[in-house]
């Protein structure tokens, strides 16, 4: 096969050399001026260095593009088993620590008509929104058990190279760890100081502005790539207060 290779090349190079000569051949006979041809040949044979350097440069970028596309692609995938695992529930969950909640849900309500913009706008809305967290009236407990039964499933995620891809999903993680680290070592939430609730409420509000803002992005891609997945992501919204499976 290597050797079949070698033969095809060569038969390819022969065969452009037989086609150029030919080509200068036709143009010496029907004008016949020798020193016209030659300047062409040599204007031509100056120029060959940029055309290689033009074609090359053209060629590494559409191999990179390819090459981004690809690492994308799975980051996607990787980025999808996430919320299917953990992100949609920890979102939902930590969507009741959120103060004023009415309006951010508005924003959140993805829908089988949005286009491009309507998840534009809804980015800018969480980038620009100062959201506030209350942890005191919620279950920290149980936000506790979960992150921690899910701590395995996360740290298989970062086993993967190609999130290092990602800086925004990476640091999603980062804020999750965070917190999954801050609610293990406190072994009771009752009668926490003022100051550390405080603390407590940063750190979940950091989880769920990367989270919120992940989740978005994603429901975008769904959207243009993954339309059947997308159908059933609408209907489990955790911004729906009671999500439906079912197809009406």
């Amino acid at each position: 096969m290597f050797r079949t290779l070698i033969l095809n090349k060569k038969l390819m190079v022969y065969t452009l050399f037989a086609v150029s000569f030919l080509f200068y051949g036709l143009d010496y006979i029907l004008l016949g001026s020798a020193k016209e041809l030659t300047i062409w040949f040599l204007g031509n044979l100056a120029f060959l260095p940029i055309y290689v350097i033009i074609v090359t440069l053209m060629i590494e970028r559409v191999l990179k593009e390819r090459e981004r596309q690809a690492v994308m692609r799975k980051l996607n995938m990787v980025i999808g088993v996430f919320f299917s695992e953990v992100g949609n529930r920890l979102l939902k969950e930590l969507f009741t620590y959120v103060v004023s909640s009415s309006d951010l849900k508005q924003h959140l309500l993805v829908n089988g008509t949005w286009k491009d913009q309507g998840f534009f706008t809804a980015l800018e809305f969480l980038q620009k929104s100062d959201i506030k967290i209350n942890s005191s009236c919620c279950d920290m407990l149980a936000l506790k058990r979960y992150l921690v039964e899910k701590r395995g499933f996360l740290v298989s995620l970062l086993e993967n190279q190609n999130l290092l891809e990602h800086e925004e999903f990476t640091d999603l993680l980062w804020a999750v760890f965070h917190l999954v680290e801050e609610l293990e070592a406190r072994e009771t939430f009752v009668s926490m100081p003022q100051s550390d609730i405080d603390h407590i409420n940063g750190d979940i509000k950091r989880v769920f502005g990367h989270l919120s803002c992940e989740w978005v992005l994603y429901m975008k891609h769904l959207k243009q790539d993954y339309p059947y997945l997308f159908s059933l992501a609408v209907r489990l919204n955790p911004m729906i207060d009671s999500p439906d499976p079912a197809v009406y």
